[in-house]
């Protein structure tokens, strides 16, 4: 007699559940766990975004939308982005969260076989996707510093290469990728003829004066990016993708036989927030940044993240699992690098915590780095 499990399509063996939600899963038996592993935001929705959202429940606003998004969004959206680069050609849609734009985006462009490049450490996503899509994930290293080698990206192209993605200010690193980095990547997808995907949805946390970003230089990349992180709306499923006309009108395609459209009153509420200025949240962010890292810069192997609210140290003793292990045993909630890596030599800090809790955990991971294993 079979069995419900040869059911399960082939193509759902390649990867495992996402080891972040086994975390959660943990923290959530714990009775008073240091937890400084949430890749959220720490802070609520603002209130005129909350209000927005309610305002277009209370109103009716509560069907299905236009597949690509309600028209006041996507315009106030498109002013914004032509504004910022003045391509001809740059449309846009409003997706299911930006993992909803991260998949239709990938079943838009990637045949069976397709390589795909990505740079470890990577959002733990990203090869599962790939897999997901019938790709081939090519993983290049970026360890010590997570900078990215454009010699190393170029000697990685093959015929069978479609697609290079890139995610800056990074998920689990916090860095930013530089000026150079993203032109030269930029100029190298259009020499070969091959797509660029830029995941920016910690846009709106990066320390620097501007976020640099391969579209400057490459009108043909595809953006990702969304309200998620920004105004701490990750349950709320808002985000938005712009690029050339032909992948963003297939991207809608796909969405009308998969998320249909993302939540109706949200993207309302979507409208208002792009009012909020969110400058003091992200000072406060850098602030924790600075906190965490003179907690521990004198005893730690640290990259000084730009952006997001994650630091990737190098743990200390042991592997990067071990470590975790043990800071588990002590209460301390942290992710273990290898889920976002090849290797097991780092792990993951979220400083999207209250103050007095990444004081708490400066204080486990001091006294760790010292015990030893």
């Amino acid at each position: 007699m079979s069995s419900s499990v040869d059911w399960i399509a082939d193509r759902c063996n390649a990867f495992d559940s996402s080891g972040i939600r086994k975390v959660f899963e943990l923290a959530a038996k714990m009775k008073n766990p240091i937890n400084l592993s949430i890749g959220q935001p720490d802070f609520d929705v603002p209130e005129p975004v909350k209000q927005a959202c309610i305002e277009a429940i209370e109103k009716g606003k509560n069907a299905y939308s236009l597949t690509q998004g309600i028209a006041p969004l996507r315009e106030k959206l498109q002013d914004r982005i032509d504004k910022r680069y003045g391509h001809t050609d740059r449309s846009l849609l409003i997706t299911s969260g930006t993992s909803g734009g991260l998949v239709l985006a990938m079943l838009s462009m990637v045949n069976q076989g397709d390589e795909v490049i990505l740079f470890d450490p990577y959002f733990v996503m990203y090869p599962p996707l790939v897999q997901l899509v019938g790709g081939v994930p090519v993983i290049l290293d970026t360890y010590p510093d997570f900078r990215i080698d454009i010699k190393k990206v170029e000697a990685a192209i093959t015929p069978k290469t479609k697609l290079i993605m890139l995610n800056s200010p990074g998920n689990p690193t916090g860095v930013v990728a530089s000026q150079e980095e993203v032109k030269a990547l930029g100029e190298l997808a259009a020499k070969h003829n091959i797509a660029l995907l830029s995941d920016e949805i910690y846009s709106e946390f990066c320390y620097q004066p501007s976020l640099p970003t391969p579209a400057d230089y490459n009108p043909a990349t595809i953006v990702i990016d969304g309200f998620s992180k920004s105004h701490a709306m990750t349950g709320w499923r808002l985000g938005f993708a712009h690029g050339p006309t032909p992948i963003i009108q297939t991207m809608i395609k796909l969405q009308q036989y998969s998320f249909v459209c993302a939540p109706q009153p949200v993207q309302w509420a979507g409208v208002v927030a792009m009012d909020i200025d969110m400058s003091d949240y992200r000072e406060n962010y850098r602030k924790k940044r600075d906190r965490m890292i003179d907690g521990l810069k004198d005893l730690y192997e640290i990259a000084i993240p730009d952006g997001a609210f994650y630091i990737f140290p190098k743990a200390p003793w042991g592997t990067g699992s071990e470590f975790v292990h043990r800071a588990i045993e002590n209460e301390l909630l942290i992710i273990p690098g290898n889920i976002f890596s090849r290797r097991d030599t780092h792990f993951r800090i979220s400083y999207a915590a209250p103050d007095q809790t990444i004081d708490r955990g400066i204080e486990v991971l001091r006294r760790l780095a010292k015990e030893g294993k």
